[in-house]
């Protein structure tokens, strides 16, 4: 399915509004297995139990129009947190010694250790040296990018020079009143590869169920997403790379080479407006929402690796629950390559 259909399919066609869905009666009958043979006041009674659900769905609907008004409100509370990490991460400001006061028991068990090193540290005068002249955290939205798989397959080589300048990540929400949106906006510095210092990516977003299948409604979906165009200086686009090709002349036998652009993989595709790379509406809403509800309000964590520990040990109590025996007694047929219908669910992002 090429993009432009699978736009048109999570669109879904409704354009509804606010208003409430009307429920097709033979839209239940087609829906209900055996539908038919249900005696008459059976079938009258769950027609009235789908009137009642989609009461739920309307209402719901409205709980998640209000539920995006409150992220708005509170994103303008953590601003000015953000806009102190980014001051903290880019050097623009020295934190106070209060500012730095943090402890805890690993930290003791690290402090430790760092005293049995002390004397190896004090032989490299340099090195010492070197670290007090640096700024801010060095390649800290890299690292963090690193540290998160969703985003660490789509770093190339060639990305992480130009990452290195990156030195914040906001999300922004659409105002009251407007259509439903959020937007991730990169912040950068000033650098040699392109001349934008912020690039973003918009989500637009719906919270009403669709027209043609109102009962399947589970809350905000995703409709389209819009990045924005980088200015590159010339020769300086990661995204394309340039290949030497042999013409021979059909007439003369005279042979020619010539250059080409071609598409290249990077993780700026993402900002792609064109939208004919790999980036499918699902995985294009899966890394954003991981940026708006994870990498965004936990970067430090991520920094550190403290929020993959956190994953990790969520990943480990699902298994407690039950599942790691079903997963030992059917290892067999889950090496063969069959479906193992008990084994946890890829990861996944729920359009919201």
């Amino acid at each position: 399915m090429d993009r432009k259909n699978e736009k048109s399919e999570a669109k879904g066609g409704g354009k509804g509004g606010n208003k409430p869905f009307q429920l097709d009666k033979h839209e239940i009958i087609e829906r209900i297995p055996n539908f038919h043979l249900l005696p008459k006041p059976v079938k009258r009674r769950v027609y009235a139990l789908k009137r009642l659900q989609l009461q739920s769905a309307n209402i719901e609907a409205k709980f998640y129009e209000e539920v995006h008004e409150l992220e708005r409100k509170y994103a303008g509370l953590y601003q000015p947190v953000y806009d102190k990490r980014r001051e903290i991460v880019s050097g623009a400001v020295e934190p106070t010694d209060e500012e730095c006061e943090w402890h805890s028991d690993q930290e003791e068990d690290d402090l430790a250790e760092n005293l049995q090193k002390k004397a190896a540290l004090e032989e490299k005068p340099a090195d010492s040296a070197d670290s007090v002249d640096q700024k801010g955290v060095p390649d800290f939205w890299l690292t963090v990018f690193k540290h998160v798989d969703l985003l660490g397959e789509m770093l190339q080589e060639h990305d992480e020079p130009i990452l290195k300048h990156l030195q914040n990540v906001t999300v922004k929400f659409s105002e009251p009143g407007k259509p439903m949106t959020f937007t991730l906006e990169f912040h950068f510095e000033s650098n040699s590869y392109f001349s934008n210092t912020l690039l973003t990516k918009v989500y637009h977003m719906k919270s009403e169920p669709d027209n043609n299948d109102p009962l399947s409604f589970e809350g905000p979906e995703i409709v389209d997403c819009e990045g924005c165009k980088i200015d590159w200086h010339k020769g300086k686009d990661v995204t394309v790379k340039v290949v030497k090709k042999k013409q021979k002349h059909k007439g003369r036998g005279t042979i020619r080479t010539v250059t080409k652009e071609v598409p290249q993989e990077s993780f700026f595709n993402f900002f792609n407006p064109d939208e004919e790379l790999d980036f499918t509406i699902a995985t294009d809403f899966e890394i954003g929402h991981f940026f708006r509800e994870r990498v965004i309000p936990r970067a430090v964590l991520y920094f550190t690796g403290e929020a993959l520990e956190d994953d990790e040990s969520f990943e480990e109590e699902d298994l407690e629950e039950g599942e790691e025996e079903d997963l030992d007694e059917e290892g067999d047929e889950e090496e063969e390559g069959d479906f193992d219908p008990t084994a946890p669910p890829p990861a996944e992002c729920k359009q919201q």
